[in-house]
Parts: C-alpha cells; sequence; structure tokens
C-alpha cells in the first residue's frame, strides 16, 4: 500500500471515529470534582467550502475555504445555586476579507459567550456576563450546533451576512433574568447589556432586551434550543421580543432611539417514522444601528424582515444516515428604500444526529431594483461534542 493510500486510510478511520461522539444538547466529557461540583467540556467545528459569485477581485465567482465555527466549552457547576459557562471560539477562521481577531472573527480565538448564573430556582436565574441577546428565536435561543438551516437567516449573520441588531457576535455584555415559570409553560428572558458604545452612544445609555416563549407542547427550558430535534420533542412554541436602546448618534444624527420588536413561532414533531420542522419570524426595526452588507439596511433606517423555513427529516437511512432536506425564504424590506430576497434551498445529512452531519445548500440573493442575482453555494461538514 503506497503512502498516499496509507494515510487516506488513516484518515477515514479518524473521521469514522469521530463520528461517534454526542450532540450539543448533551454533555461532552464531564468530570466530576467533588459531591457538588462537576466539569463539562466539548469541542465543536463547521468546516465549510462556499462559492459566491461575482464576489472575487475580478468580479469572478469567489472560491472560500474556511473554519465556519470552531467552539471549545467549559461549563462548571459549582454548587447547586451557581454555575459558569464560556465558549472560547474563533468563526469564519480564513474567510475572504475579514479579520476582526478581537471578536476571534477571521483570526484569532475570543471568549464568545461567557457568563456566571445564580440559579435561585428553576424560575428564577440571574445570569451575568457575555451571552446571547433574548430577542429573535434564531439568534436569540437557538444553537449553532443545531440549526435546521446550514446556517442562520442572512440578516442574522447567516451565510455571509452580518446581524442586524447591536452585537459583539450576536451577544452583549449585561445582565440577565429569566427562567421556566409553571413547569415550562413559560420561558422569559430579559437584560439589562451594554448596547453600543462610545461616540455613538454619548450618554452611555443602557440597553434593554426581552423575550418571552409560550410552550404548548413539551418545554424548551435550556438556554440553548434547537433548530431542529429530529422526531425526539414535540414543540409549539410562540414567542415575542423586544430591544431598545435611546438617545443614540445613528449614520450623523443625534438622539435617535433604536428599537425593535418581533414575533416568532416554532413547529417541531414527529410524523411517524420521519419528523417536520417548521419556523416563521417577523421583525420590525426602528432606527437601525448597523448596516447590512447583502441589503439596503443601513444605520438609522426603518425596516421590516420576515422569514419562515421548513425542514422534513425522511423516514429510514440511505446508507448510514439520514437526509433532511429544507428551505427557507427571507426578505428584508427598508423604507423608502429597496427590498432584498433571499431564497435557500438545501439538505443535512445526519450521520449521529447533530453530533455528525454534512450539509449542502444553494442560496439566491435577489436584489429588487438593482442589477443582477447573486448565487451563493455553501458545503459544511459538522462534528462535535
Amino acid at each position: 500500500m503506497s503512502k498516499l493510500r496509507r494515510a487516506a486510510a488513516i484518515s477515514l478511520g479518524i473521521a469514522a471515529c469521530s463520528l461517534s461522539i454526542v450532540s450539543p444538547a448533551r454533555a461532552g466529557a464531564v468530570f466530576q470534582i467533588n459531591d457538588q461540583s462537576k466539569m463539562e467540556i466539548g469541542i465543536w467545528a463547521q468546516g465549510w467550502y462556499q462559492v459566491v459569485e461575482d464576489a472575487a477581485p475580478s468580479s469572478g465567482n469567489l472560491h472560500d475555504f474556511m473554519a465556519r465555527r470552531a467552539y471549545l466549552s467549559v461549563k462548571g457547576e459549582v454548587s447547586p445555586y451557581f454555575e459558569f459557562f464560556t465558549h472560547i471560539a474563533t468563526d469564519r477562521l480564513g474567510q475572504d476579507g475579514l479579520d476582526n481577531p478581537s471578536l476571534g472573527l477571521g483570526s484569532g480565538a475570543a471568549f464568545r459567550d461567557l457568563w456566571v448564573t445564580l440559579k435561585l430556582h428553576e424560575a428564577l436565574k440571574v445570569q451575568i456576563g457575555r451571552m446571547y441577546v433574548p430577542l429573535t428565536r434564531s439568534f436569540g435561543t437557538t444553537s449553532t450546533k443545531a440549526l435546521l438551516t446550514t446556517d442562520l437567516p442572512f440578516l442574522q449573520g447567516g451565510v455571509r451576512g452580518t446581524t442586524f441588531f447591536t452585537n459583539k457576535v450576536g451577544r452583549d455584555d449585561g445582565i440577565a433574568v429569566w427562567g421556566n415559570p409553571l413547569d415550562g409553560l413559560i420561558q422569559y428572558r430579559f437584560m439589562v447589556a451594554e448596547g453600543l458604545e462610545e461616540q455613538r452612544n454619548p450618554d452611555d445609555r443602557l440597553r434593554y432586551a426581552g423575550r418571552v416563549a409560550v410552550n404548548l407542547a413539551e418545554p424548551e427550558e435550556a438556554w440553548f434550543n434547537q433548530g431542529t430535534y429530529l422526531g425526539k420533542k414535540k414543540v409549539l412554541s410562540l414567542g415575542v421580543g423586544y430591544d431598545t436602546q435611546r438617545n443614540l448618534t445613528l449614520n450623523g444624527v443625534p438622539g435617535e432611539e433604536n428599537r425593535v420588536w418581533t414575533v416568532d413561532a416554532f413547529v417541531d414533531r414527529p410524523v411517524g417514522a420521519s419528523a417536520i420542522t417548521i419556523e416563521a419570524a417577523y421583525v420590525d426595526i426602528e432606527n437601525s444601528t448597523q448596516t447590512h452588507n447583502f441589503s439596503a439596511l443601513a444605520a438609522g433606517d426603518d425596516a421590516a424582515n420576515a422569514y419562515v423555513q421548513a425542514g422534513y427529516l425522511l423516514p429510514g437511512k440511505t446508507g448510514p444516515g439520514r437526509f433532511q432536506p429544507y428551505a427557507r425564504y427571507e426578505t428584508i424590506d427598508v423604507t423608502a428604500k429597496s427590498s432584498t430576497d433571499f431564497i435557500t434551498v438545501g439538505s443535512n445529512y445526519h450521520l449521529s444526529g447533530h453530533d455528525a452531519k454534512i450539509s449542502v445548500d444553494y442560496t439566491v440573493v435577489d436584489p429588487k431594483g438593482s442589477a443582477g442575482r447573486q448565487n451563493i453555494v455553501t458545503l459544511q461538514v459538522a462534528v462535535g461534542f
């Protein structure tokens, strides 16, 4: 056997072994420190290859390899009343034209999530540090390790888009009060955070964000939800969110107030040997704090955003795994400007649930009123425990 064949065989053997590790919904490696304390350690990685039409410097197609996400997670329970959690992460490592190492974007690594939780009761928890902004379901509660689609919606930082709300890679620094009263019928999250800072926030006003979800079937009680439960849970969730920060300077205009409200619905349930997942949301933005790179949205603009996505887990296995085709339609309508539509179709191939999967999707970016659509093809391989 040649050296090349031996190397390929070894690589395939290592890959086969890595496909048996556990999902982000379960514990990684668990270490019992003493009678009250334990620690869990997990590792997660998503490798991407993208072809982006008309994006290369010569206006040709861009071929881009990157590590879309690489996370080292550490969770500790120090007593029945105290927990801590962190993600040490890099995002979009190697993406063409992107480099912000202080946030772990493009190169470098950073504390993506880092918080301490005081657990007074299942209905009352106090969490302080850097964490998700409790606004939307998609980038406010859902783990990117367990998405239905290959990535988040475009306006929430998905595929190659930037995030519409003030954020540190989808997070902010602050304090949150949250819990699951009535046996998980309701989950609430309220946060006071930094939001925009420095020159665009001359009076150093705080940001206030909150989200309430009603679970009409099985409860979702964790901080991180899954974007699809693969037939293992029956979920019917309705959510509302609100986010505001006052006296900001946006696009050179002082005294502006950023206000966002959103509603969403999520359905996930087994259907015989298969399963369906449906998610929809509407987001209303007044005085946007951010400029979006794939639409006409700029700081200071008003806009409406909506998306609907659905997936179907096919019954039975095809080879060692199961296919889950999906589709998403998203639109961004900027007041007094143009709108942009995003249409995505693709499929996951789950070899071990969310533990190990291969995904491929095709996205069309269709800006209304301007020349030309743009096509993006994404291939993802994701493994983790």
